[in-house]
């Protein structure tokens, strides 16, 4: 298994953790959408896409398996983290 691309989209909110949203392609024929990404309190994690169960909590809908396929996740995306431009803000616009 290989990640072929990864696009990621920085978001500027205000007093938000959450600091993107990344969508991961692997082997040019399965994306995973919704991948967030946040500022925890040691640093940048991953949190897979994810849905509200019946009982008000939240259940992956996609995740790896064992641990290196999330460190591949991991590194894959934070560097296209690091490399994504930039949010602009309301204020930068004027």
């Amino acid at each position: 298994m290989k990640i072929t691309s990864v696009n990621v989209r920085k978001i500027n909110k205000e007093s938000s953790r959450m600091k993107g949203i990344a969508s991961v392609l692997i082997d040019d024929s399965f994306a995973v959408h919704d991948i967030r990404i946040i500022e925890g309190d040691n640093g940048l994690f991953i949190a897979m896409p994810s849905r509200k169960t019946a009982t008000g909590g939240y259940r992956d809908i996609a995740h790896p398996i064992n641990p290196q396929v999330r460190t591949m996740f991991e590194e894959a995306i934070f560097d296209a983290y690091e490399k994504a431009e930039e949010p602009t803000t309301d204020d930068e616009e004027e």
